[in-house]
């Protein structure tokens, strides 16, 4: 696995770096990297091979004055006040009153949360509720002031009218790190506008499997990117040395600690299972970099760290005392503030959201519980009090909290509107050097011909779904947490590709039409088919058992193309994609082809490079990950035994360059990848909900206010604030559950064995369908999805907008939706504990009746097709 990347010998020079060895335990050290003639870490050409961790030689030292003045500071703290220190609620979930009554030390606003709900906060509302934080805890008693921390890992992407850097994966491509350390300051910018204190950003992970839901958060599946991206994130993020917040800089924090991007399938949250050789050489690169550019904090990962083969057994990492305090505090030296991640801690076995001594104990000091604080902070003080959790380590997380907030000038600092950017609209925007990252993230693929550059009087025909997307650009964290539920009036200040075509060729000499309906190819110089992926973030990404086959995720992608194929003009393709896919397909209808990653919303910087002359450097991004040959090629990373992509880590054509690509295979699996087969034919119907539950299933809400799902009483009635459920009458009196999402927020209804999985195959090799009786009172606002789960994030869904849009208000009518969509989509089906599940974003209302899967049904003519619901 390491071989040809992490373990290639090279020699070490200069100040401590890998390689040096501590004086004490004959360990090795890293510090500062070499530089480059501009003065950023460079990517060195091979890295050495570690027999252990490393001790790192941070840039930012421990200084005995502030560490006197700590100490005292918590000899007189109570042990509610320390346990205050340690807790971080949501937004949406305490007010400024509580974070004085409880002495609270941090706050974070999780993906989609907005001060006062509102998608379009202004920076004014988000700086006044920042201060009306730091005034809160200004006036408890031992008067720290709170910090609030803020997913900003593309720009402050949260933020409206923010500049939106391109995505991690397509920073990886432009292999600059000066780009990143620019791109780190800016965000920090951004950040000190609105008024928080702490980013949760960079990602770090090291990629291992294209099918995780979060590929495009990492920067390269290359470790030697991932740690020289990482010194000069976090040195960007920060600022100056030393770092202060009321200057510009903002906390950094290296995550997700340890070996995310490593995971058995790329499942998200899934296990880990390399050797500790692995871990050191491979997922540990970007933390090096990362922690010797000082980084103050440090997230832990969901996922677990298991192989028993190796007699590795740490499980959720959350709870692994060997990974937080032996490894990273102990032999690395990292004396800031470890976080966990969004109730990480109630994974952990034994714990819950609400509490959790085994996470504490393990090193975590402080603890993300967004909703159950008030529980958590009750639950953290018993446990002190009984001696399940020492109070020598609630004191040595406090330290490092007060450590953080003094290094920060947090402790000594004005409120945040005050400080330096707070509510400055030009600080929010960078729109010059998101374009440059734009331009430098392109990869071209294929230039048969050498149909790029277009000459600057071209006449162009636009197509694809994504030409005209803001959305689709800006993929996952972005406004909202999955990227979802935006329009091109969400981003004031974005360009798309095809407003950036038109500026480059004028707007006479530019036509577009989505689908490529009424159009005639051959009336056009060339035809620019902007296509590619949706937005998804962690869990709904993960394609599980689904192939890399763009055409099966995007069919809709591949009818275009043939629409404008073989017409009379040269067709130009720009994927928009957070990860590798198999494109076979659409290479093939292609004369060119430009991966343009997801470049936030700069969409003119795709144009420079399609245009001659408009950008003297033209193409220059070499692919961060290695691109599949076949669709089901996947792990796939540079250095592995029979290493065979279509185009390899680090390919890349320059402007001009021609290429000979000819017809590629484009054979595929039909079920995706993994599919074992077998499981007979059923002959039975699935019963899931007749009037009730049918056991073992169980219906369920889920929504912001518990995820992880709020039972559905016997008297068929619960509530969240997004969503809520009453019986009602479909066929006859109260046989159904009428869900009513209030358009406040993500929400879903759905059916489900708490017990796990059951093995379904027979359902798919009889044809079968999933089949319920509907009613839809409202039509959906948003987009909806139906979806069944083989254990989550392994699912599969289908979109059904247009199928309930499409249905008789008030009226009832039979869907039934052929299981082979869900294969299609990835669906283990030896494995599925949710088989029946309804989620929108927006407003909507509907009844659902006798929910079953039925042998046969999908060849029944009211049958929907597949091909409908994508």
């Amino acid at each position: 696995m390491l071989a040809g990347l992490a373990v290639l010998a090279s020699g070490v020079t200069g100040t401590p770096s890998a390689g040096a060895e501590s004086a004490k335990d004959r360990r090795p050290v890293i510090g500062k990297p070499s530089l480059d003639a501009r003065g950023c870490a460079r990517i060195d050409k091979s890295l050495p091979a570690l027999a252990d961790w490393p001790k790192i030689d941070s840039r930012i030292k421990r200084n005995p004055l502030d560490e006197r003045r700590i100490a005292k500071i918590v000899a007189g703290m109570t042990l509610a006040e320390k346990v205050g220190q340690m807790t971080q609620p949501e937004i949406a979930a305490i007010t400024p009153e509580e974070v004085k009554q409880y002495a609270i030390g941090s706050v974070l606003n999780g993906g989609g949360s907005w001060p006062g709900r509102d998608k379009h906060a202004a920076p004014k509302a988000w700086l006044d509720l920042a201060d009306a934080y730091w005034e809160a805890s200004a006036a408890t008693r031992t008067k720290i002031p709170v910090i609030w921390g803020i997913d900003a890992v593309h720009g402050n992407n949260n933020v409206h009218g923010a500049t939106i850097f391109p995505h991690n994966v397509g920073l990886g491509a432009a292999q600059d790190p000066c780009l990143i350390r620019d791109i780190g300051a800016a965000t920090a910018r951004q950040i000190r506008a609105t008024g928080q204190d702490w980013a949760f950003a960079p990602t770090l992970a090291v990629v291992r499997d294209d099918r995780w839901g979060r590929t495009y958060e990492g920067f390269s599946e290359d470790p030697r990117i991932v740690r020289a991206y990482g010194y000069e994130a976090v040195k960007g993020l920060q600022g100056g040395h030393p770092f202060r917040i009321g200057s510009g800089g903002v906390i950094a924090t290296a995550k997700h600690f340890i070996g995310d991007g490593g995971t058995v399938k790329g499942v998200d949250q899934g296990v880990n299972p390399s050797s500790e050789a692995e871990m050191i050489n491979l997922h540990g690169q970007g933390y090096y970099g990362a922690l010797a550019a000082g980084s103050q904090t440090v997230m832990v990962s969901f996922n677990s760290w298991t192989n028993e083969e190796l007699g590795i057994d740490e499980g959720k990492l959350h709870g692994s005392r060997r990974a937080l305090s032996e490894i990273l505090k102990g032999k690395m030296g990292f004396d800031g503030v470890v976080v966990s991640d969004w109730n990480g801690i109630g994974q952990v076995a034994g714990c819950t959201n609400a509490g959790c001594p085994q996470a504490i104990n393990a090193g975590i000091d402080v603890v993300m519980v967004p909703n159950d604080w008030k529980a958590f902070i009750a639950n953290t003080i018993a446990q002190v009090e009984g001696g399940q959790i020492p109070m020598a380590r609630i004191d040595d997380a406090v330290t490092r909290i007060l450590r953080v907030k003094l290094r920060a000038g947090v402790l000594d600092g004005r409120k945040p509107s005050q400080r330096a950017h707070a509510g400055s609209a030009d600080a929010l925007e960078d729109r010059r050097l998101a374009r440059e990252a734009v331009r430098k993230s392109q990869v071209l693929l294929k230039n048969n011909g050498k149909v790029l550059p277009l000459a600057r009087n071209s006449k162009v025909l636009v197509v694809g779904k994504s030409a005209d997307s803001l959305q689709n650009q800006t993929g996952g964290w972005s406004l909202t947490w999955q990227g979802t539920g935006n329009t091109n009036a969400d981003f004031p200040n974005g360009t798309t590709i095809l407003g950036g075509l038109k500026e480059a060729l004028g707007e006479a000499n530019v036509t577009f039409s989505e689908t490529a309906d009424g159009v005639d190819p051959a009336a056009f110089d060339a035809v620019v088919a902007v296509i590619g992926e949706t937005p998804y973030a962690e869990g709904v990404g993960d394609l599980a058992r689904r192939s890399l086959e763009a055409a099966k995720l995007y069919p809709g992608d591949l009818a275009v193309l043939d629409k404008v194929t073989g017409k009379g003009a040269p067709v130009v393709t720009v994927h928009v994609t957070g990860r590798p896919l198999w494109v076979n397909k659409e290479l093939n209808r292609s004369d060119a082809f430009v991966v343009a990653w997801l470049p936030g919303t700069e969409g003119g910087g795709v144009a420079d490079l399609l245009v001659r002359g408009r950008h003297h450097q033209g193409y220059t991004g070499r692919l961060p990950y290695s691109w599949p040959k076949t669709a089901c090629q996947t792990p796939l990373n540079a250095g592995d035994a029979g290493y065979d992509p279509l185009f390899p880590l680090g390919y890349g054509l320059r402007s001009g360059q021609a290429s000979s690509i000819g017809t590629l295979d484009e054979t595929a699996p039909e079920f995706g990848c993994g599919s074992t087969g077998g499981g007979g034919e059923a002959t039975e119907d699935l019963e899931i909900f007749n009037r009730t539950d049918v056991a073992p299933y169980k219906g369920f809400i889920g929504s912001a206010e518990n995820w992880g799902g709020t039972e559905i009483g016997p008297d068929g009635q619960a509530a969240h604030a997004e969503i809520g459920v009453v019986q009602s009458d479909v066929n006859v009196q109260q046989d159904g559950l009428k869900a009513t999402w209030t358009g406040t927020g993500p929400a879903q209804i759905y059916l489900q064995n708490p017990a796990g999985g059951t093995d379904l195959r027979g359902y798919l090799n009889s044809d079968a369908a999933l089949v319920f009786d509907t009613i839809v009172h409202r039509a959906p606002a948003a987009r909806t999805v139906i979806s069944t789960h083989c254990v989550y994030p392994c699912l599969a869904e289908v979109v059904a907008t247009s199928l309930f849009t499409g249905l008789p208000a008030g009226t009832k009518a039979t869907v039934k939706i052929p299981v082979s969509c869900f294969a299609a989509g990835g669906l283990d089906l030896e494995n599925v504990n949710t088989p029946f599940l309804v989620y929108t974003e927006g407003a909507f209302s509907a009844s659902f009746a006798n929910v079953r899967w039925v042998p046969k049904a999908a060849a029944d003519p009211d049958a929907r097709k597949c091909s409908d619901l994508s």
